[in-house]
């Protein structure tokens, strides 16, 4: 004779442990390896069985069950009880770095809800809201790596979710590495797909464009107003500078517009069509948001790059959002390439005015001449383009010397053969 099974009000087959509460809501109950009885609960029948999952998981993989309400600080208790083989002030000073970095908020952390992404995001956050040097961070990562390894010892945890998170932190930041006045190609090549790509950055890809493509210094850009752009000749008018400044000690600061200081800054810049694009999409983007510009300036108005509200944009804005790229960018490489990331290419340290001079140094590796060059990057001052000129094409000397080595080794590889 069948056994019949249990069913929900859906009429659907219940498995073994699953059951319908009166409610309408679900539960699964199932016993550890101890016999001790245990529940989870789901609002629906999909959920529930999206915890079964889970819950099989960790009675096959041995982790414990009991580790509900389990947060970071108790795992830090047991720690310092069980910690040996310190030198007392060493053990002083990591308990120091717990207390006043991670106990108060990352601490109350349920141990059941710890991801990878919130020890980043923890460590993120010391670096940039609370202007921690890495160094410091480094100490804070010690103990807590300590703490979490304790974790997966007695099977609360399946693997130490602050395994690499420091290491990923410098790489994503760039914290070793020297910072470059230019992009290289590849560098510029991943700075411009992750900002068209990215859902939370796009809103920034038009103005980094304009300034990575035309060479503008940041308050000619941030200054550029739509009736100096003529699409039908596709050309930029620059005659201008928008500057945000403090008139003296303990006064607020604010923006004011500045002429050019030498006729060479008076300029018009071609319009490549990256550029056109961008200014198109902003455009576009402003008309559909109903964006508009509603500040006024020394007599300026119609500014093109604008903010929510309306607002003209500055160089502390830039700086600080191009910080943040520069992070989610390299982490997003980082992600994709953990099997290869020695090789991986990642932004490193830069800053609006390295944007200027990666348009530069493009010129100069395409062998625009000097004069024009001179023109377009208002120059008053030949030697100023020179020497850009010159640091660029060292680089460029060096890298076409390698190619040209490489060439003759293989020529010598084919004779042999």
């Amino acid at each position: 004779m069948a056994i019949e099974r249990r069913k929900d009000d859906k009429n659907r087959v219940l498995k073994e442990g699953e059951y319908q509460r009166a409610n309408g809501t679900f539960e699964y109950k199932w016993r550890d390896k101890k016999g001790k009885r245990h529940s989870v609960y789901a609002k629906t029948l999909e959920e529930l069985r999206n915890k079964e999952v889970t819950v099989l998981r960790d009675v096959l993989d041995g982790i414990r069950t009991d580790r509900s309400d389990l947060t970071i600080n108790d795992l830090y208790n047991i720690w310092v009880q069980l910690k040996k083989g310190l030198k007392d002030n060493t053990f002083q000073n990591y308990k120091y770095m717990y207390n006043q970095f991670v106990q108060s908020d990352f601490g109350n952390t349920k141990i059941v809800d710890l991801k990878r992404t919130d020890v980043r995001a923890f460590y993120n956050n010391l670096l940039d809201e609370k202007h921690l040097k890495v160094s410091t961070i480094d100490g804070i990562h010690t103990v807590l790596h300590q703490v979490l390894e304790l974790g997966v010892e007695d099977d609360y945890l399946r693997y130490n979710p602050s395994d690499n998170a420091l290491k990923e932190l410098k790489r994503a930041h760039n914290d070793d590495d020297i910072k470059k006045k230019a992009l290289t190609i590849k560098e510029q090549e991943l700075f411009e797909k992750f900002l068209k790509e990215s859902k939370q950055y796009n809103r920034w890809y038009p103005i980094f464009i304009v300034m990575i493509w035309t060479g503008m210094r940041v308050g000619e850009v941030t200054g550029l107003r739509w009736c100096d752009v003529s699409f039908e000749d596709e050309t930029i008018s620059v005659n201008h500078t928008l500057v945000y400044y403090s008139k003296g000690k303990g006064k607020q600061c604010k923006f004011a517009v500045n002429t050019p200081k030498t006729k060479a800054g008076k300029r018009t810049i071609p319009m490549l069509s990256k550029v056109k694009e961008a200014l198109l999409l902003e455009k576009k983007y402003q008309e559909e948001c109903g964006i508009s510009c509603n500040a006024i300036i020394d007599g300026y108005t119609d500014f093109i790059f604008v903010n929510r509200f309306g607002g003209v944009q500055h160089q502390g804005t830039l700086n600080k959002a191009l910080k943040r790229i520069i992070r989610d960018c390299n982490y997003s490489v980082i992600d994709k390439k953990q099997n290869d990331i020695e090789k991986a290419v990642l932004l490193p340290n830069f800053s609006n005015h390295s944007l200027r001079h990666t348009f530069t140094t493009r010129m100069c590796e395409k062998g625009v001449n000097i004069k024009v060059m001179q023109d377009i990057l208002g120059h008053a001052d030949a030697e100023i383009t020179m020497g850009i000129y010159a640091e660029a094409t060292e680089e460029l000397k060096t890298a076409e010397m390698i190619s040209f080595q490489n060439h003759f080794k293989m020529q010598n590889v084919a004779q042999v053969v």
